[in-house]
């Protein structure tokens, strides 16, 4: 099974007015209207900062909202290709289940 990652069209960018960003060192300000960084007295920059969290745990490293992008999932391989090896058991269990392999 092959899994990616595919945006959706509305794909946003995580900002630092969202209710679920959060600053780890509780150094988020406002300053003019932009958020503003006092640990490194800079703008704030999500992409790039290591303390940039999100409550629901979906910011992505390049700062996209994990929550604007859809995860779709393809299956290459059907069901009924797997082979399944038989396990032969021992005299107790054979005695209880009534069969000599499982599986």
């Amino acid at each position: 099974m092959r899994q990616g990652v595919y945006t959706l069209s509305d794909t946003k960018m995580c900002s630092p007015r969202c209710r679920d960003f959060k600053c780890v060192k509780n150094a988020l300000s406002y300053r003019g209207g932009q958020a503003w960084c006092n640990w490194t007295n800079e703008p704030c920059d999500i992409k790039s900062c290591n303390y940039a969290a999100c409550y629901k745990r979906r910011l992505l490293d390049n700062g996209i909202c994990g929550l604007t992008v859809k995860r779709k999932t393809r299956e290459d391989v059907e069901p009924e290709e797997f082979t399944v090896e038989e396990i032969r058991v021992r005299s107790k269990i054979t005695r209880k289940i009534g069969e000599k392999t499982i599986f």
